[in-house]
C-alpha cells in the first residue's frame, strides 16, 4: 500500500461493491474538437460478459407486449405494452444517435426496490423509443411513475447530437411507485462525469418562471427538470430540513462515505484534471482525506458538476481518459508495493480488505480488469452518415475501440450475443481474444503493456484515417445501401482486429515464455548464424524490489 493510502473505517451508508462498477464521461458539442457530443461508459463487473447489443428497427402490432428482464440477473420482471415502432439500437446508441449510459451509486438502502423496471431495461427501452435526450428523460421517468423502479440509486447520461444531460435518480422504497430525481443539462462548452456517486447538488427551485406539468418541474431556462416531490419526499423521510434553496440531492439521497469519495469521486477528479489547471485544490476531497480527518462530518469542497475544459476534447482524449489508471498522480495503480516488481494493476481480495479491525481501500481507476465492455459514443450531428459507437471489450487499457456505425443492420460475429459467455470459451469471441492478451500482460505489466499499446495505437490510427473516406462514400448512397456498406465496414474491421489480437497473444506467449524475454532483431525473434534461437534477456528487477526479498544477513 502506498503511503498516500488513507486508512478508514467505513462511515455512513452500506453500499454493495457492485455500486463501484461503472464510469461515464460527458462532453458538450462546443467543448469537443469536432463539434460532436460525446458520452463514454465503462460497464465494469466480474459478472459481465462483453458483447455488442443489437436491436433492429421494428413495427409492432397493437396489443404486443415487451418483456422486461432485470439487466444484471436476467430475472423476469413482467411485461409492458409495446409501442407502434421501435428504432434500431447498436450497443447504447440508436439510429438517431441518442446515447444513454449509467453508473450505480446505491444511495439510501431503504429506498431500493425489486418491483417495476430495472435501470438497464429502462436504458434499452428508451433507446428503442426515443430520438433525443429530452425524450429519453421523459420516457424513463414516465415508465418509472407508471410501473415502479426496481433498482438502486442511479446516475444516467443522456446525449444526442445537440444536448448532453446528467440525471441522478433513486426510488421511494418498497410499496411506493415512482422515484425522485433531478436532470441537468450540461452546458455545450463544458464536460461532466459521474462514477458511482450521486453528483447533483442544488437546483433552481425558487426561480420565477419554473413550470409544473404532472409530477415534473421544468426550469425557466430549460436546463433543469426534476420530480415535483424531490424536496418534499426528502423532508418526509427526514433526510432534509433546511430551506428549499439549500436542498442538495446528493446530500439528501446519497450522503458521502469514504468509498464514495476515494473509490468514486477520484475517477471524476482524474478526468477533470486532464482538462483543467485548477483541480489540485479538490484532491483532499476526492481522496476522502478531509472526510476522514473530520470523522465524516465534512467531505470538503465538492468538485463542480461540470467544468469548462482548457482545450477542445478530442476522440483520442476520450479514449485516453477511458484508459486512465491514475498515472502521474499519487493514486497511480501501477506503482507502489502492491503493484509488485512489474507494476501490475491487479489487486487481490476486492477493493478493500481488513487487517487488525482496520479497513483499507485500494485505488479504483477508470480502466479496470473487470470491465465487460466500454464505449466512446461520438454523436456527430452535422455528419449525414450519423454517429459512431466506438466499442471495446474487457480492460480499456489493453483493449481496442472499434468503429461501430449507429446505422448498422447487424453486428460482427465476434461481438454477437451468444458467442460464448463467462463460462464458455469461444475461439471467435472478441471478449475472449482481448482477455487472453490482458491476462498475459498483468503479471509483467510494465514489460508487456508497451507491446500491446503499439498494436492498439496502430489500429486506432488506421480507423481514424479511414473514417473520413467511409463517411464520404456512405453519404453518396441511398439509406438502404449506406446501411449495408457501413455494416460491412464495421463488421470487417472488428473481425480483422480480433484476428490481430489473437496473433498478438501468440507473439506475447513466445516473447515472454518462462518468465524471460526473447530477443528481437529487425522485427523477428533473433537466431544465431546457424538459424537456432538464441538465449533470452533476463528480466531486470530493481534493487528496491530485490531488497524486499533479500535475507537480513549478508553472505559472500
Amino acid at each position: 500500500m502506498k503511503e498516500l493510502k488513507i486508512i478508514s473505517v467505513v462511515i455512513g451508508l452500506v453500499v454493495s461493491l457492485n455500486a463501484f462498477t461503472c464510469t461515464n464521461f460527458l462532453v458538450g458539442k462546443a467543448a469537443s474538437a469536432d463539434g460532436s457530443t460525446m458520452i463514454s461508459y465503462a460497464a465494469d463487473s466480474y459478472s459481465l460478459y462483453g458483447f455488442l447489443r443489437y436491436a433492429p428497427a421494428a413495427d409492432h402490432a397493437e396489443g404486443e407486449m415487451r418483456e422486461i428482464r432485470d439487466w444484471d440477473t436476467g430475472k423476469p420482471l413482467g411485461q409492458i405494452p409495446q409501442v407502434k415502432h421501435t428504432y434500431s439500437v447498436v450497443g447504447n446508441m440508436n439510429e438517431h444517435q441518442l446515447t444513454i449510459g449509467e453508473t450505480t451509486y446505491g444511495g439510501r438502502e431503504e429506498l431500493w426496490d425489486t418491483v417495476g423496471i430495472d435501470y438497464g431495461s429502462l436504458i434499452y427501452i428508451a433507446l428503442e423509443r426515443c430520438r433525443t435526450a429530452r425524450e429519453a428523460i421523459e420516457c424513463v421517468t414516465d415508465l418509472i411513475e407508471q410501473y415502479g423502479y426496481a433498482s438502486e440509486g442511479e446516475s444516467f447520461s443522456f446525449g444526442d447530437p445537440d444536448e448532453i444531460w446528467i440525471m441522478d435518480l433513486i426510488g421511494k422504497g418498497p410499496g411506493r411507485k415512482g422515484a425522485v430525481w433531478v436532470a441537468t443539462r450540461v452546458p455545450d462548452d463544458c464536460i461532466c462525469a459521474h462514477a458511482n456517486q450521486a453528483r447533483t447538488t442544488t437546483i433552481p427551485v425558487a426561480a420565477k418562471g419554473n413550470k409544473r406539468r404532472g409530477n415534473k418541474v421544468y426550469s425557466k431556462d430549460g436546463n433543469h427538470i426534476w420530480s415535483r416531490d424531490v424536496i418534499s419526499f426528502a423532508r418526509e423521510k427526514g433526510y432534509f430540513s433546511g430551506k428549499d434553496a439549500e436542498f442538495s440531492f446528493q446530500a439528501a439521497y446519497a450522503p458521502y462515505d469514504f468509498s464514495g469519495l476515494y473509490v468514486c469521486e477520484a475517477r471524476v477528479w482524474s478526468f477533470f484534471r486532464r482538462f483543467s489547471d485548477d483541480m489540485e485544490q479538490y484532491f483532499d476531497y476526492a481522496t476522502g482525506k478531509t472526510f476522514v480527518e473530520t470523522d465524516g462530518k465534512d467531505a470538503g469542497t465538492p468538485m463542480p458538476l461540470y467544468i469548462k475544459p482548457n482545450r477542445k476534447v478530442s476522440l483520442s482524449d476520450m479514449r485516453a481518459a477511458m484508459r486512465d489508471q491514475y498515472e502521474g498522480t499519487p493514486l497511480d495503480i501501477t506503482s507502489g508495493t502492491d503493484a509488485g516488481p512489474w507494476n501490475s494493476k491487479l489487486r487481490f481480495g476486492g477493493l478493500a480488505f481488513t487487517v487488525d479491525s482496520v479497513k483499507y481501500w485500494y485505488e479504483r481507476p477508470t480502466a479496470t480488469q473487470q470491465t465487460g465492455w466500454s464505449y466512446v459514443s461520438q454523436m456527430r450531428g452535422e455528419n449525414p452518415v450519423g454517429g459512431i459507437f466506438w466499442f471495446g471489450v474487457d480492460d480499456a487499457a489493453t483493449s481496442l475501440y472499434m468503429p461501430m456505425y449507429c446505422r448498422m443492420n447487424s453486428v460482427p460475429e465476434c461481438l454477437r450475443e451468444g458467442n460464448g459467455d463467462l463460462y464458455t470459451y469461444s475461439p471467435t469471441s472478441a471478449w475472449w481474444a482481448f482477455n487472453e492478451v490482458a491476462q498475459r500482460a498483468y503479471a509483467k505489466y510494465s514489460r508487456i503493456k508497451p507491446d500491446i499499446v503499439r498494436v492498439q495505437q496502430a489500429w486506432e490510427d488506421k480507423f481514424d484515417a479511414q473514417v473520413p473516406a467511409i463517411d464520404a462514400r456512405a453519404a453518396e448512397m441511398t439509406d438502404k445501401d449506406a446501411r449495408a456498406f457501413l455494416t460491412e465496414y464495421s463488421c470487417t474491421q472488428a473481425e480483422d482486429a480480433v484476428r490481430a489480437w489473437k496473433d498478438l497473444n501468440i507473439y506475447l506467449l513466445v516473447k515472454y515464455i518462462d518468465g524471460q524475454e526473447r530477443k528481437e532483431k529487425d522485427g523477428h525473434f533473433e537466431r544465431n548464424a546457424w538459424g537456432e534461437p538464441i538465449g533470452p534477456h533476463r528480466l531486470h528487477v530493481s534493487e528496491a524490489e530485490l531488497r524486499k526479498i533479500a535475507p537480513g544477513e549478508k553472505h559472500e
